[in-house]
């Protein structure tokens, strides 16, 4: 574990990765950028044109590109993309570079927090609530693998939520 000089969020879609970190910044005076905003800027497209034009494998590329940007960015706070630790690259570059916050919710709160977002190509056919569950299955050893503080997100506020990551970071050392 490194110094908080960076602090990634990680987890999954509806976690509240982007709402948390802006309170994370606020509480800390840090610049708070979110990766998906950053990937959307530089395509000049949104997520599901790039997964409509490009597929799944040009978003990822697209999204390496942003997180090795960021990963320079001094005392920043970046919110991340869900599917973000699939990438080898992706997982070592967050755990030499910052310190990893993984957030977590239950399956059935990301159900509800992501019902009416048609931003989130990889939900938007299927059983959703299905999607879900294989999604934590895959992914959730590699949100542990990166997490340096892994942090329950369901239930309570995001300023609440952010304040417990100052309390972990306090306690830890780290900031």
């Amino acid at each position: 574990m490194t110094s908080a000089e960076r602090i990634f969020l990680v987890g999954p879609a509806g976690a509240g990765k982007t709402t948390i970190g802006r309170q994370l910044a606020k509480l800390l005076g840090r610049e708070f950028v979110d990766s998906d905003s950053v990937v959307e800027q530089r395509a000049g497209a949104d997520i599901p044109w790039i997964f409509d034009v490009e597929g799944e494998a040009g978003f990822r590329e697209r999204e390496t590109q942003v997180l090795q940007e960021l990963a320079a960015l001094p005392s920043a706070i970046v919110a991340t993309g869900g599917g973000i630790i699939l990438s080898e690259r992706n997982r070592q570059l967050l755990k030499s570079e910052g310190v990893v916050v993984f957030l977590t919710i239950s399956v059935s709160e990301q159900f509800r927090r992501t019902g009416r977002d048609g931003k989130r190509p990889l939900l938007a056919t299927g059983d959703r609530l299905a999607t879900l569950e294989k999604m934590r299955v895959e992914r959730e050893p590699l949100y542990l693998e990166v997490a340096d503080i892994k942090m329950s997100a369901g239930g309570r506020s995001a300023k609440r939520v952010a304040q417990a990551i100052v309390d972990a970071l306090t306690q830890r050392q780290l900031i």
